[in-house]
């Protein structure tokens, strides 16, 4: 019979620490999911991975998730609502409704439209 071994956190790739870390949070079934920029040390293609897995757990579990990012993309494809902010100090400049059919598609006239208007009000447009 072969022995089970301890899986060390640093054996798990970095998707896999995302998703570990996410059943621990959802193990006490919350109603309020705080996140501080939870995607950012992925690499593009898990980070999307990571994203459509969020949003089938958000459908089926109807959790309010908050989240911290400074990815607009990332923003106007998990969210029904961002809330933009100043630097520091942080104040609310202005919240964007994101009315866009699921699933989202990023190259869509609508999301960019939407996306550029975020980065407009954050001052990052060319």
């Amino acid at each position: 019979m072969a022995e089970k071994r301890k899986v060390s956190r640093y054996e798990l790739s970095g998707g896999m620490q995302q998703r570990v870390a996410l059943a621990r949070a959802l193990i006490n079934y919350p109603k309020v999911l705080l996140f501080d920029e939870p995607f950012g040390a992925l690499d593009a293609f898990t980070r999307m991975k990571m994203h459509d897995e969020l949003l089938k757990i958000k459908e089926s579990t109807n959790i309010t998730m908050v989240m911290v990012t400074h990815d607009v993309e990332e923003a106007v494809y998990l969210a029904d609502r961002v809330f933009t902010m100043t630097p520091r100090p942080a104040i609310l400049k202005k919240i964007v409704a994101v009315d866009l059919p699921r699933p989202r598609n990023r190259d869509s006239k609508e999301f960019i439209e939407i996306k550029e208007e975020i980065l407009d009000i954050l001052n990052f447009t060319a």
